[in-house]
């Protein structure tokens, strides 16, 4: 399905943004060893790096609204840069890593929002397979970067070249692994000045932080009210709590049961992305809008895949049950990412949307890594760890399909998928 010009530079700027904050990730965790900090402290770092997400959450949809989206995304971008650019002064890494999630957390609903207002309803699972798709190449190139980069002989390599710019930091390696990262914001930054304004324009957003809570309630109640918002929201919402405590679990399990140093096990998380976005892909090509929904029992199944891990103690077994697990939520999640964000468009604007989604997938984030870093400190053995992770989302997906069939029951939900904005 063809695209237009303007999608092709939305994707190639997130490419680049979603690259520098997965390579930053992994930056953060070789630093946080380097300053011997304890091991719960790992998963605080997306913890830090989410609660932006949920703080700002009232805000940034009306923000997004309030601007052409490719301008929002420059701005946000460059808080990003900021954020990075800390770590060079001797900011500890957690404070650094929650500005970039500040910047991150302003630009979602701009790089989400502008895709409902660039292309019709029906090309919105491809374009959501697209960014998808896309998205998980970044976390794979952006996690192997990452790795690479906190790689001895590669900053060794890296050391050899001379960073005039930079003052003298946290220690010289790390300098050299920020400023790549620096350079692949600087680039996302100049693809969101070639993004053009799609002329959509909405009511005056209100100014008083009182009004847009009021906002952003009224919006959620309305989302979680919707027959079918209730349906996408709790699946999303799921989906990006485990998948981002999976990402921690990954590495644990590595260093743990395949016994591998951090830039080695960093490659791993890319295997799990590369089954992601075979999984985005297909779907994009094989499951329409009005379908949507059908794809639930892949999160049950999911769920269920990822508790045979504890079976595994060898790379190559590792490899192809890593890209299963990726396939399978990336299968579902694109379908139902690409609903919610139709229905939010029919119900209410496009930056509120999306932010809405954000305030709710990633108050399940920081749930969720909450009680992993709670378990990393009780030192939980990995394995009950990863059965525990997995019975909850193959139960969780269980209830949530019940949920939908009693729905059903009452409502034409195909028929609310067709309906149009007026």
């Amino acid at each position: 399905m063809r695209m237009n010009r303007g999608f092709y530079t939305i994707m190639a700027a997130q490419f680049f943004s979603s690259l520098a904050d997965n390579a930053l990730l992994i930056a953060c965790i070789a630093l946080l060893a380097v300053l011997k900090s304890p091991a719960w402290m790992t998963p605080l770092l997306k913890l830090f790096f989410v609660l932006s997400y949920v703080l700002l959450a009232a805000f940034v949809g009306a923000f997004a609204d309030a601007f052409p989206k490719g301008r929002v995304m420059f701005v946000t971008n460059l808080i990003k840069i900021f954020g990075c650019s800390l770590m060079f002064f001797n900011v500890h890494p957690l404070f650094a890593y929650a500005v970039v999630g500040f910047g991150a957390a302003a630009y979602s609903p701009a790089k989400y929002g502008i895709l409902t207002e660039l292309l019709p309803a029906e090309k919105l699972v491809a374009a959501n397979g697209w960014i998808e798709g896309l998205t998980v190449s970044s976390i794979i190139f952006g996690t192997m970067l990452g790795g690479a980069l906190v790689n001895p002989e590669v900053t060794a390599m890296l050391l050899k070249f001379s960073f005039p710019a930079i003052p003298a930091g946290i220690d010289a390696a790390s300098d050299a692994a920020l400023f790549v990262i620096v350079g692949a914001y600087v680039i996302a930054a100049i693809f969101n000045l070639k993004i053009p304004d799609t002329c959509a324009r909405y009511r005056k957003q209100a100014h008083s932080p009182i009004k847009l809570i009021t906002d952003f309630a009224e919006c959620t109640v309305t989302l979680w009210k919707d027959k079918l918002g209730q349906i996408s929201l709790s699946v999303t919402t799921l989906f990006w709590g485990a998948g981002v405590t999976l990402q921690f679990i990954v590495l644990k399990w590595a260093e743990k049961s395949l016994h591998m140093p951090l830039d080695k096990a960093a490659i791993l998380q890319g295997v799990v992305a590369v089954g992601v976005a075979l999984g985005a892909t297909a779907a994009a090509h094989f499951v329409p809008l009005k379908r949507s929904l059908s794809v639930m029992p892949m999160g049950v199944i999911m769920g269920l895949v990822v508790m045979s891990m504890t079976l595994v103690h060898s790379v190559w077994i590792a490899y192809p049950l890593l890209v299963l697990i990726g396939a399978l939520s990336g299968y579902f999640v694109v379908p139902m990412n690409a609903l919610l964000q139709h229905r939010g468009y029919v119900l209410m604007s496009a930056g509120h949307s999306i932010a809405v989604q954000n305030f709710n997938e990633n108050m399940s984030v920081l749930t969720m890594l909450v009680l992993y870093a709670g378990m990393v400190k009780l030192n939980l053995n990995v394995n009950y760890v990863i059965v525990l992770f997995g019975v909850f989302v193959a139960g969780m997906m269980l209830v949530v399909m019940r949920w939908h069939a009693a729905n059903q029951r009452q409502f034409d939900t195909v028929a609310l998928i067709g309906e149009h904005r007026h």
